[in-house]
């Protein structure tokens, strides 16, 4: 109970320290689109504050908390600006992923400085080759969010079998810097300071110590629980990632409607001289925004908290829940577009000008979207075909 009581006041100072930031983070939002990266004072500023911390082992100087807490702290930042809580949410939650790794990978990443942070590219474009110890892997990713900040990198890519029949192996090879290259060709209309530049390899040794099945991440079987006994790392591993790179929307959602009111504060219609205060289509889009807010943000706390509930009760979570979990995810950018979008629309000529931060929120949530994780299409097929009586046909949930 006592533990309980010093998390839950942890978790208190964390998000209150996110929101400490917020103007900060709008400030710096111009020169992070015009430089296509964060600020080096801004992740410093993440650092001191603890947060890329809040998922990672006590083993290694981390503060092993619930995803919740990691969420509600990007849900915040967001507020200030998407591409600084995206970045946080896909650099901090692969201290999350780490932890599934064999612990010697845990100790080549943080045995030194346990604040060392990864990138991530996870699309399965290496090309590899099994070497004695482990494997040769070379390629070009893209999409490798605060890469220039990062002193590794977690990169995907399909093991050949080892034998004739037998289904190549999705596997993630975790890579220091020294043996890869960061391209910097990030040149986008929306989340540009996420610095999502790309990655190249060119024949790096890995061990296998240093790789993760993607099999192993979907049993929640994996090498680092022998040593991460904590059960949040029994939570199936795509079910944090996916909303690291869904739930920063939700927070850019509400900067979006504060930026809103702002200008509808003040503006009146040079149509027909109504105020946008007692303009019946303003009242409902701002309504339907809020709404919005508040239902994605009921959705992912339920989903969080039935996830730590059963995995602290030492049971499953059913494939069925995971689906439609995976689902929820998926829409969450679509569901913010829709009520953001009409936003933008009511702004008039004042919703154009770059100095107006409705326009970047308006322009990352369209950006965010576009991420294969942002669709939801596949995953509306998957749990609709689970009740008609199909087997799951996704394995990343």
């Amino acid at each position: 109970m006592e533990q309980d009581t010093d998390q839950e006041k942890l978790r208190e100072t964390m998000v209150a320290k996110a929101r400490a930031m917020i103007p900060a983070l709008q400030e710096r939002s111009a020169a992070a689109n015009r430089n296509q990266t964060l600020p080096a004072d801004t992740i410093q500023e993440f650092q001191d504050a603890g947060f890329f911390k809040v998922l990672q082992p006590r083993r290694y100087g981390g503060f092993e908390m619930d995803p919740q807490v990691f969420f509600d702290i990007q849900l915040t930042l967001a507020e200030g600006c998407m591409s600084s809580a995206w970045v946080y949410g896909v650099v901090a939650v692969h201290a999350f992923q780490l932890a599934l790794f064999d612990d010697r990978a845990q100790q080549d990443v943080w045995g030194e400085d346990n604040s060392t942070l990864m990138s991530s590219s996870y699309q399965p474009v290496g090309k590899v080759e099994r070497v004695e110890g482990g494997f040769q892997l070379s390629g070009h990713w893209s999409f490798s969010s605060g890469s220039e900040h990062c002193d590794w990198v977690l990169l995907g890519a399909m093991v050949p079998p080892e034998k004739e029949g037998e289904a190549p192996d999705m596997r993630t090879f975790l890579v220091p810097k020294s043996d890869y290259r960061i391209v910097r060709n990030w040149d986008v209309f929306g989340l540009q300071g996420t610095g999502s530049h790309d990655i190249i390899v060119e024949g790096a040794f890995v061990p296998d110590y240093r790789t993760h099945r993607s099999a192993d991440g979907f049993s929640c079987d994996n090498p680092g629980n022998k040593v991460n006994t904590g059960p949040v790392y029994r939570i199936p591993w795509a079910q944090i990632f996916v909303r690291a790179v869904a739930s920063s929307a939700i927070g850019a959602t509400q900067g979006a409607l504060n930026s809103f009111l702002e200008i509808a504060a003040a503006r009146i219609s040079s149509n027909t001289g109504q105020k946008t205060v007692d303009d019946p289509d303003a009242q409902q889009a701002v309504a339907a925004a809020m709404r919005r807010i508040d239902e994605l943000k009921l959705i992912l706390y339920r989903n969080l908290d039935h996830m730590t509930d059963k995995v602290k009760a030492g049971e499953e979570i059913a494939i069925e829940d995971r689906v439609r979990f995976r689902l929820d995810s998926a829409q969450v950018l679509s569901k913010c577009i829709e009520v953001v979008d009409p936003l933008q629309t009511l702004c008039g000529a004042r919703g154009i000008f770059f100095g107006k931060p409705i326009v970047q929120y308006f322009l990352d949530l369209h950006a965010g979207r576009s991420h294969v994780a942002n669709e939801p299409t596949r995953y509306l097929n998957n749990l609709g075909g689970m009740y008609l009586g199909h087997q799951n046909r996704d394995f990343f949930i």
